[in-house]
Protein backbone atom coordinates (compact mmCIF):
# COMPACT_ATOMS: atom_id res chain seq x y z
CA UNK A 1 0.00 0.00 0.00
CA UNK A 2 2.85 2.47 0.93
CA UNK A 3 4.16 1.97 -2.37
CA UNK A 4 1.41 2.63 -4.51
CA UNK A 5 1.22 5.74 -2.23
CA UNK A 6 4.80 6.63 -2.86
CA UNK A 7 3.82 6.21 -7.05
CA UNK A 8 0.94 8.14 -7.22
CA UNK A 9 2.93 11.47 -5.01
CA UNK A 10 6.04 10.44 -7.51
CA UNK A 11 3.56 10.91 -10.56
CA UNK A 12 2.14 13.80 -9.87
CA UNK A 13 4.89 15.52 -8.77
CA UNK A 14 6.70 14.72 -12.66
CA UNK A 15 3.14 15.91 -13.88
CA UNK A 16 3.95 19.27 -12.24
CA UNK A 17 6.92 19.95 -12.93
CA UNK A 18 6.40 19.17 -16.60
CA UNK A 19 3.41 21.55 -16.77
CA UNK A 20 5.51 23.86 -14.95
CA UNK A 21 8.10 23.32 -17.58
CA UNK A 22 6.03 23.73 -20.46
CA UNK A 23 4.38 26.93 -19.03
CA UNK A 24 7.51 28.27 -18.26
CA UNK A 25 9.06 27.43 -22.11
CA UNK A 26 6.13 28.44 -23.89
CA UNK A 27 4.76 31.72 -21.86
CA UNK A 28 4.88 34.92 -23.73
CA UNK A 29 6.27 37.90 -21.45
CA UNK A 30 5.58 40.38 -24.15
CA UNK A 31 3.20 43.44 -23.35
CA UNK A 32 2.10 43.38 -27.17
CA UNK A 33 -0.44 41.49 -27.27
CA UNK A 34 -3.57 41.12 -25.16
CA UNK A 35 -4.23 39.13 -22.13
CA UNK A 36 -5.97 35.87 -22.37
CA UNK A 37 -9.45 35.70 -20.40
CA UNK A 38 -7.96 33.46 -17.32
CA UNK A 39 -5.26 35.40 -17.15
CA UNK A 40 -7.23 38.81 -16.91
CA UNK A 41 -9.83 37.08 -14.54
CA UNK A 42 -6.93 36.04 -12.19
CA UNK A 43 -5.08 39.29 -12.02
CA UNK A 44 -8.56 41.49 -11.15
CA UNK A 45 -9.19 38.84 -8.27
CA UNK A 46 -5.48 39.35 -7.19
CA UNK A 47 -5.41 42.78 -7.36
CA UNK A 48 -9.23 43.33 -5.84
CA UNK A 49 -7.91 41.11 -2.84
CA UNK A 50 -4.81 43.40 -2.13
CA UNK A 51 -6.90 46.49 -2.99
CA UNK A 52 -9.29 45.65 0.06
CA UNK A 53 -6.56 44.53 2.56
CA UNK A 54 -4.52 47.69 1.29
CA UNK A 55 -7.35 50.08 2.20
CA UNK A 56 -8.59 48.43 5.58
CA UNK A 57 -4.80 50.30 6.99
CA UNK A 58 -5.75 53.61 5.20
CA UNK A 59 -7.05 56.52 7.08
CA UNK A 60 -10.69 57.81 6.65
CA UNK A 61 -10.16 60.56 3.90
CA UNK A 62 -10.14 64.42 4.90
CA UNK A 63 -13.48 66.48 3.28
CA UNK A 64 -13.66 67.02 -0.36
CA UNK A 65 -13.66 70.79 -1.25
CA UNK A 66 -13.27 72.13 -4.61
CA UNK A 67 -9.80 73.98 -3.42
CA UNK A 68 -8.61 70.12 -2.89
CA UNK A 69 -9.86 69.27 -6.13
CA UNK A 70 -8.28 72.18 -7.54
CA UNK A 71 -4.93 71.13 -6.40
CA UNK A 72 -5.37 67.41 -7.22
CA UNK A 73 -6.11 68.56 -10.90
CA UNK A 74 -2.65 70.29 -10.98
CA UNK A 75 -0.92 67.26 -9.54
CA UNK A 76 -2.58 64.91 -12.37
CA UNK A 77 -1.38 66.95 -14.86
CA UNK A 78 2.10 67.01 -13.46
CA UNK A 79 2.06 63.49 -12.62
CA UNK A 80 -0.67 60.60 -14.07
CA UNK A 81 -1.43 62.56 -17.48
CA UNK A 82 1.57 61.00 -18.90
CA UNK A 83 0.03 57.08 -18.63
CA UNK A 84 -3.32 57.99 -18.26
CA UNK A 85 -4.16 60.82 -20.61
CA UNK A 86 -4.37 64.61 -20.14
CA UNK A 87 -8.34 64.37 -19.17
CA UNK A 88 -7.78 61.26 -17.98
CA UNK A 89 -9.80 59.63 -19.89
CA UNK A 90 -8.49 58.54 -22.97
CA UNK A 91 -4.90 56.84 -21.97
CA UNK A 92 -1.66 58.22 -24.32
CA UNK A 93 -0.12 55.81 -26.66
CA UNK A 94 2.52 54.96 -23.82
CA UNK A 95 -0.39 53.93 -21.33
CA UNK A 96 -2.29 52.16 -24.64
CA UNK A 97 1.57 50.01 -24.95
CA UNK A 98 1.87 49.17 -20.98
CA UNK A 99 0.69 45.69 -19.52
CA UNK A 100 -1.94 45.64 -18.59
CA UNK A 101 -2.75 48.44 -20.49
CA UNK A 102 -3.75 51.99 -18.57
CA UNK A 103 -7.27 52.40 -18.19
CA UNK A 104 -9.69 55.41 -18.19
CA UNK A 105 -9.95 56.81 -14.83
CA UNK A 106 -13.58 57.40 -15.62
CA UNK A 107 -14.24 53.92 -16.08
CA UNK A 108 -16.64 51.82 -13.77
CA UNK A 109 -14.05 49.91 -12.37
CA UNK A 110 -11.86 52.70 -11.62
CA UNK A 111 -15.11 55.08 -10.25
CA UNK A 112 -16.38 51.91 -8.47
CA UNK A 113 -13.04 51.82 -6.28
CA UNK A 114 -13.46 53.09 -2.64
CA UNK A 115 -11.77 56.51 -1.81
CA UNK A 116 -9.36 54.20 0.28
CA UNK A 117 -8.57 51.82 -2.67
CA UNK A 118 -8.23 54.43 -4.27
CA UNK A 119 -5.90 56.08 -2.20
CA UNK A 120 -3.93 52.49 -1.71
CA UNK A 121 -3.62 52.15 -5.36
CA UNK A 122 -1.82 56.08 -6.03
CA UNK A 123 0.31 55.53 -2.82
CA UNK A 124 1.72 51.85 -2.92
CA UNK A 125 1.03 51.47 -6.57
CA UNK A 126 0.48 48.03 -8.06
CA UNK A 127 3.42 45.97 -9.00
CA UNK A 128 4.07 44.34 -12.13
CA UNK A 129 1.55 47.16 -13.63
CA UNK A 130 3.55 49.71 -14.68
CA UNK A 131 1.64 52.07 -12.02
CA UNK A 132 4.07 53.57 -9.84
CA UNK A 133 3.40 54.36 -6.18
CA UNK A 134 3.97 57.90 -5.03
CA UNK A 135 3.41 57.52 -1.42
CA UNK A 136 7.43 58.41 -1.02
CA UNK A 137 7.08 61.76 -3.04
CA UNK A 138 3.68 62.76 -2.62
CA UNK A 139 2.25 63.91 0.81
CA UNK A 140 -1.21 62.47 1.93
CA UNK A 141 -2.51 65.31 1.63
CA UNK A 142 -1.88 65.57 -2.06
CA UNK A 143 -2.64 61.76 -2.91
CA UNK A 144 -6.36 62.58 -1.28
CA UNK A 145 -6.51 65.41 -3.49
CA UNK A 146 -6.09 63.08 -6.66
CA UNK A 147 -8.15 60.83 -5.08
CA UNK A 148 -10.49 63.77 -5.31
CA UNK A 149 -9.87 65.13 -8.42
CA UNK A 150 -10.26 60.99 -10.01
CA UNK A 151 -13.66 61.55 -8.88
CA UNK A 152 -14.98 64.43 -10.91
CA UNK A 153 -14.29 62.23 -13.97
CA UNK A 154 -17.02 60.14 -13.98
CA UNK A 155 -19.13 63.34 -15.02
CA UNK A 156 -19.16 63.32 -18.80
CA UNK A 157 -16.42 65.00 -20.53
CA UNK A 158 -17.55 67.98 -21.95
CA UNK A 159 -17.73 68.46 -25.80
CA UNK A 160 -14.77 69.59 -27.55
CA UNK A 161 -14.84 72.75 -28.85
Amino acid sequence: MRNRAAVWVIVAVVLIAAVGTLAVFTANLSALPEPGPMETWMAARVRGLYLRRAAAHVPPPPAATPQRIEAGSGLYGMACAFCHGADGRHPTAVGQNMYPRTISLASPDVQALSDRELFAVIHDGLRLTGMPGFGRIQSDDDIWNLVFYIRTLAAPAPPAH
